[in-house]
Formats: structure tokens, C-alpha cells, sequence
């Protein structure tokens, strides 16, 4: 399994919006899965984004069809990028190119940023729901799936730490949230601080899902301490926010961690770039450490009664 050879030529002559007009392109950096270009026609700026089969194939990404049925509903919530052309057999899109500045984990963690952030993801929620569900347990164990498979090497101790994951997934499943269209992987880098707002751009693994593990997810990536969670949930929730929604993010903040360590050895694994400079290997050690420091913490057991309104051990 690996990713294909895409000639940037070979697409931009298959788009009827430029037909016959001069083009210029360049790559835009930053994506670990497909295959992206900003694209420049009279002065216009467009984002080509040619989706890799071998990426949901492997379990690191929702099959190209749903991300491009997601994409367009995710532009009708306002947060999206809009699509302008669907090419269903490459499979590619060209997407608005959004003008702002993409942001970085200090630039999410910003007391400032925290709330604009929430209310780009309230806008999303709020959206017409996408075509399929998202659960990260079930993501964690198609990914462990794919792991055996190959026989790729787990971090040290993984599989014997499934059942602080199970005892987290019993405190979440007490008091469900109901499911919205989400994300599900808003690192800093998927966030553009555009005009009239922040917008949420790639949507490789977007589906239905619990709010709060799109707040988690978000906290993960950009390493919040407990109060940021805690700030960032109450920006979200508003004056619904109570210890039990600040307790179920910081949980999902855990489960990011452990399940997308997985999604890096995967990548290695299975797709990685012989070019590229990323350290795939370093990034799931990385998720590992934090995910560890997080099970480990004295204060774990309190989140997840905290999580499902309970004052008594969920643990036998």
C-alpha cells in the first residue's frame, strides 16, 4: 500500500472553471495525507485538492467520496471553504482559497483566540450534518486493526493500557451528548484566521460526533493545560457549561492522544513519503507521552465521575 504519483498537470487540464485561461500553481505545504496546490488564474486564487485513495484505504481518512460530500456541506455551515468543482473520478476538488493566516499551537492556546475558535465550531455544529458517523474508540481499534495487519510495532505498553480507555469510554457513555457534524481534527494548521472569522478547512476525517471530542481534539493538538480546557469549554458551551462538560473534553483531549498515535504509526507505516522530512515516528511518541501523563494523572478517576455525574468509582 502507498500513495500514487499525481502530475499537478495532468489535473489542472481536467478543470472546466480555467478552461483555456493561464495558470500558475505551487504546492501548499502543511498536509501529511493528499495531494494540495494553491492555484492562481487572473488574478483569482483557487485550492486544488486531489484526495489519496491509499488514505482512507488505511484507515487515515473517511473514504474520498464522504470527504467531498462533507466538504460541501461543512461550505454551507459558512465554515468551509466553498467548492467550486468536484472531479469525482481523480477524485478532486477545487476549493475557495481562503486569504488570512493559518494558525499555529501558541496562536490557538492565545486567551484571545479560544473563544473566536469555539464560535467557528459552533457555526459548523450548527450546520447541515454530514454523511456519516465518527466515534474515536472505534477509530482507535480500526487503526489497532490495521496495526496487527502489517505488523506494525505499538508504543511500549499500548495494548495493556486499553483498559484505561474502556474505563474512559464507560464515564463518556453514562451521559451521551447528542451528535453533530464535526471535524474530528482540528490541529492548529486546519485553522485559517480569515476575514469575518476563523474558518475549518480539510475535512479527511470528519463525521458525526460528540461535541466535546471535537473540543478535546482541539486542546490535544495544541497541548492545553487544564484551565485552557477549561476556558475553551466554556466559550463553547456558554452558560450550559458545567464541571461534568469541562470534565467529558479533557477525556477526549486523552482519547485524541491515544488514538491518533496510532494514525502516525500508521502513516509511517504504510504511507510515509520517502522525501518527506516529517518525523511520523516522533509525532506518535510524542501523543504517546502526552496520553501516558494524562492516564496516569492523579485527578483521571475524578474526570470520569465528573463525566458521568457520578460520585463512586467507576473502576471494579
Amino acid at each position: 500500500m502507498g500513495a500514487r504519483m499525481v502530475h499537478v498537470e495532468d489535473v489542472l487540464g481536467r478543470v472546466s472553471l480555467w478552461a483555456g485561461q493561464p495558470v500558475t500553481h505551487r504546492p501548499l505545504t502543511g498536509g501529511l495525507s493528499h495531494h494540495i496546490w494553491r492555484v492562481d488564474v487572473r488574478g483569482r486564487s483557487y485550492v486544488l485538492r486531489v484526495l489519496e485513495p491509499a488514505v482512507s484505504a488505511a484507515g487515515l481518512g473517511v473514504p474520498p467520496p464522504l470527504e467531498i460530500e462533507n466538504t460541501r456541506r461543512a461550505a454551507e455551515s459558512g465554515v468551509g471553504a466553498r467548492v467550486y468543482e468536484v472531479l469525482p473520478d481523480l477524485p478532486a476538488l477545487v476549493l475557495e482559497f481562503l486569504p488570512g493566516r493559518t494558525l499555529d499551537s501558541a496562536s490557538v492556546r492565545e486567551a484571545t483566540t479560544i473563544p473566536r475558535i469555539a464560535t467557528a465550531c459552533r457555526r459548523l455544529h450548527a450546520g447541515p450534518r454530514f454523511g456519516n458517523d465518527f466515534d474515536i474508540i472505534g477509530k482507535l481499534y480500526e487503526l489497532l486493526d490495521v496495526c496487527r495487519y502489517h505488523d506494525l510495532p505499538l508504543p511500549d505498553g499500548y495494548l495493556e493500557r486499553l483498559s484505561t480507555v474502556e474505563y474512559v469510554r464507560t464515564a463518556l457513555g453514562v451521559l451521551p451528548m447528542r451528535t453533530v457534524p464535526c471535524h474530528n481534527d482540528l490541529l492548529a494548521e486546519n485553522l485559517i484566521d480569515a476575514p469575518g472569522g476563523i474558518r475549518i478547512v480539510d475535512y479527511q476525517l470528519s463525521g458525526n460526533n460528540d461535541p466535546s471530542f471535537e473540543l478535546g481534539d482541539i486542546a490535544a493538538e495544541a497541548d492545553f493545560d487544564p484551565e485552557q480546557v477549561a476556558d475553551l469549554t466554556a466559550a463553547y458551551f456558554g452558560a450550559e457549561t458545567t464541571p461534568a462538560l469541562v470534565a467529558r473534553v479533557r477525556l477526549n483531549l486523552l482519547l485524541s492522544n491515544v488514538t491518533w498515535t496510532l494514525w502516525f504509526t500508521v502513516h509511517h507505516g504504510l504511507l510515509r513519503d520517502p522525501g518527506s522530512t516529517f518525523d511520523y515516528r516522533a509525532e506518535a511518541a510524542d501523543k504517546w507521552g502526552q496520553a501516558c501523563r494524562d492516564m496516569d494523572a492523579p485527578d483521571l478517576g475524578r474526570l470520569m465521575r465528573a463525566a458521568a455525574g457520578r460520585t463512586s468509582s467507576l473502576h471494579p
